[in-house]
This record gives structure tokens, sequence and C-alpha cells, in this order.
């Protein structure tokens, strides 16, 4: 399977505007699909997919300009770059699933009460199950890009149509038994069903963009990598390191922290091994970018208390030159 990286580690922007782009045509396609079987038929399921299907549309838009934006490189206004641009945008989706679930609820709600009659059921069922297939290879491709970029906003496209692929599953089944039993009241309850489901996918969308948006920690499994990382530079003269923080923006993630350097290291070969530690990290979690200040291994006294963490943590054991742990 061919990289989504260039050679040095960075996402290939192509990548994600290309998904993005794929995304976009393929909810256009659906949209009018649906609406003409829905209008067809007169089936409130199938009309609230053509609202499920417009709002995976807006979501796909805006993710396509947030991949564009977040590629741009820092300027005078946004020294960290516009990745958490990202991250909006999974947000904004997660909102837009929220407020389309409520459209829907409503929708059916009024057609239940009314008990109006389908027309044209096999129009419907045909188009729905189309919907199905395409959106469930639509997604399978998204989703893999997605992981390959370590896109936040793709992710977000992808969680949309495998919903969508979920609720046209639903939705198939409601007008297969409305065709074959007659019971009309049948498609609007799917459709109470399929809002149902939508508002999960919301809420999860919203929690997972909004832990970057407030710049949680990396996972535990990156924090382990940067931190061993760091020990294998212990006969490099390394000898402890405290105020590690790290957090992620959009697909890069951000690690700064603090490094001490055995008595009687020039800052010239410090200043080469810091670079090196910075390019293994970088090399270990995808193009992170890595800030690192340089210390004597006496700077921070055993014990001391630095942020919610005991500083320093030793690289090589007491007794070998390193600062011990407090």
């Amino acid at each position: 399977m061919a990289s989504s990286l260039s050679p040095s580690g960075a996402v290939d922007p192509q990548v994600k505007t290309r998904t993005a782009a794929l995304s976009v045509a393929s909810n256009s396609v659906l949209i009018l699909l649906k609406v003409v079987a829905g209008s067809i038929t007169g089936s409130v399921a199938i009309l609230t997919e053509a609202v499920h299907s417009s709002i995976d549309l807006i979501a796909s838009i805006v993710a396509f300009f947030s991949v564009r934006k977040a590629e741009e490189p820092a300027d005078e206004g946004h020294r960290y770059g516009h990745e958490k641009v990202e991250n909006l945008a999974a947000a904004i989706e997660g909102i837009l699933i929220l407020v389309g679930s409520a459209a829907i609820a409503f929708q059916a709600i009024r057609h239940l009460a009314r008990q109006e009659p389908l027309q044209s059921v096999g129009v419907g069922i045909a188009v729905i199950a189309f919907s199905l297939v395409a959106n469930l290879i639509v997604s399978a491709v998204i989703a893999r890009n997605a992981r390959q970029t370590d896109s936040p906003a793709l992710e977000g496209d992808a969680a949309h149509l495998r919903t969508d692929a979920l609720t046209s599953l639903a939705v198939l089944v409601g007008l297969v038994l409305v065709k074959i039993t007659g019971a009309y009241w049948l498609d609007p309850v799917v459709a109470l069903a399929v809002a149902s489901t939508i508002v999960v996918t919301g809420v999860r969308l919203l929690a997972r963009s909004s832990r970057v948006l407030v710049d949680e920690a990396l996972p535990a499994d990156e924090v382990l990598a940067i931190r061993a990382a760091i020990e294998e530079f212990g006969p490099a003269g390394v000898v402890g390191y405290h105020e590690l923080r790290t957090r992620r923006a959009g697909s890069r993630r951000y690690v700064d922290l603090h490094v001490q350097f055995r008595h009687g290291t020039s800052l010239e070969a410090a200043h080469r091994t810091a670079h090196e530690l910075q390019d293994v990290i970088g090399e270990r979690l995808a193009g992170a970018d890595v800030l690192i200040h340089l210390e004597p291994e006496d700077r921070v006294r055993p014990g001391e208390v630095i942020g919610d963490a005991v500083a320093p943590e030793s690289v090589v054991p007491p007794g070998a030159g390193a600062v011990p742990p407090g």
C-alpha cells in the first residue's frame, strides 16, 4: 500500500484534499437520488435520509476546506500553524449531526401522527440499497486515508458516512417490511430510530474533537515512545529531563521538554544531541514538532515540584552522573 507520508514524515496534503473531494461528490449524488425517491414514494424515512446526506455534504465541504487550510504554513497571526482548523471542523460536523437528528425526529413524529400511505416502495428500496453500498465503499476509502494521514476532519467525515450507511440499512429494512406487511407506521418509526443513532455519533465526534481543542496530552503509548527515545540518548550525555508536555493539533503532534546534560558537555555538543533527539521523536510520531530546552544536570534540585510532577526524571542510574529523581 502506498504511503501518504512524505520522506520527512509529513502528511501529503494532496491525499487529504482528494479524499475530501471524493466525499463531496458522493454525497451530492446520493442527495439527488434520495430526494427524488422520497418525493416519489412519500417516505419520511427516505426524506430523512436525504436530510442526513445533506448534513454529510455540508460536513464534507467543511472537511475539504479545513484540510486545505490546515496545511497552510504558520504565519504572523498563527505562529503555531493552522492544524487545529481540522479539529474545529470535526466539532462543527458533530454539531451538524445533532441538528440533523432533531430535524429527522420532528418529521418522523409528524408522519407517525398522520399515517400517510407510501407509493412506489420498490423505487425507494432500490435507491436506498444503492446508497447503502455506495456509502460503505466511500466511507471505507475515507477511513483508510484518515488513518494514514491522521486527519481528524477526514475521520469525522468517515464517521458521518458510516452512520449514513447504518441508517440506510435501517431504512431499507423498514421499507421492505412496509412492502410486505403494508404497515405504513413502520416508516416513521424507522426514521426515529435513525435519529437516535445519529445523536450517538454526533456526541462521540464532539467529545473527540473537544479533547484536542483543549490541548489534552497525547495518548500514553505515544508519551512512552517519547520517553524511550530520550532515554536512548543517555550515552550522548543526556542525564535527565522534565517538563515534558505534549498536545495535538490536527494531525500534527507537539512536544516540548527540558533536557539536562552531563557536566562538561559543551553547548555545541548539547545542541547537536538535542537536534538528533528531535529527529528521533519526529520519526516515531509522524513528523512531530519538538522543542527542547537545554539545561545542565544540576539545574533542577532533586524533589523540586514542577507543575504536577516531581522533577527531574533520570535517564541514567543514580551515581552515574545523573540527578536522581525526587
